[in-house]
């Protein structure tokens, strides 16, 4: 298994059809095996129901569910150590990066990079359909305070839903993240920098989707989060 893309969904029924579709179209083009692994975060709606309808319809399509919602961070965690693949790469349920943008990851990858991550914020980006004013400049001091509390000097967007890890990476590092919500990808860039793995930016295509489930609530829970997680370093936990 060359390649698992990993779904993280919470009532998903609206958006996950197309995005399933879409990275099946662009998948079976490949000339490698791939997965696709849907993970339920405790979803209420139809997602369970509507991804055990498309299997039959799209091959490798797996499904991992969980009655409790615990977040994007757990479902990430779960669908990681599940995968297969000897790339993983996680991403969005409404798409907002396509998966044709693993393209980029390849060269990074075969010149020793073990974890990709897709940005925004760096030159050569494409931000198709922009968030508003308020939320792009929430968006960057957000980024700053991470980079200062947490010391990923230079990355300046560790939010980003489309990463790529290569199975080694993904293995050692997501058995030891303990942070459910979204703040997660901080906790993981920490600990990949802490166990001497290398990662990298690279810019990618990005359209923002007006229904996104990141609202002021959650950035405000991803800073309770990251002084958790600068917390849990100072105690040693990751030791």
């Amino acid at each position: 298994m060359h390649l698992s893309v990993i779904i993280p969904a919470y009532n998903e029924e609206e958006r996950l059809p197309k995005t399933l579709r879409e990275i099946d179209e662009y998948l079976r083009k490949q000339n490698y095996e791939s997965e696709i692994i849907v993970v339920s975060d405790g979803s209420t709606d139809r997602t369970v129901e509507i991804v055990k309808n498309l299997m039959n319809e799209i091959k490798n399509l797996k499904l991992v569910e969980f009655e409790k919602k615990r977040g994007k961070g757990f479902g990430v965690r779960q669908g990681m150590l599940r995968a297969s693949g000897e790339y993983r790469v996680f991403t969005d349920a409404d798409n907002s990066t396509s998966i044709d943008q693993v393209e980029k990851m390849w060269p990074e990858f075969e010149v020793g990079f073990d974890i990709i991550i897709g940005s925004r914020d760096i030159k050569g980006a494409v931000i198709a359909v922009p968030q508003s004013w308020f939320r792009r400049r929430l968006g960057d001091i957000f980024n700053l305070i991470v980079q200062v509390i947490s010391g990923l000097w230079g990355i300046w967007d560790t939010q980003c839903g489309f990463k790529g890890f290569i199975k080694k990476a993904a293995e050692d590092i997501f058995p030891k993240t303990v942070i459910n919500r979204f703040a997660f990808d901080v906790e993981v860039l920490i600990l990949a920098k802490k166990l001497g793995y290398r990662f990298k930016e690279i810019p990618v295509v990005w359209i923002n989707d007006p229904e996104s489930k990141v609202k002021f609530k959650s950035m405000v829970e991803m800073l309770i989060d990251v002084f958790k997680i600068r917390l849990n370093l100072i105690k040693k936990l990751y030791d």
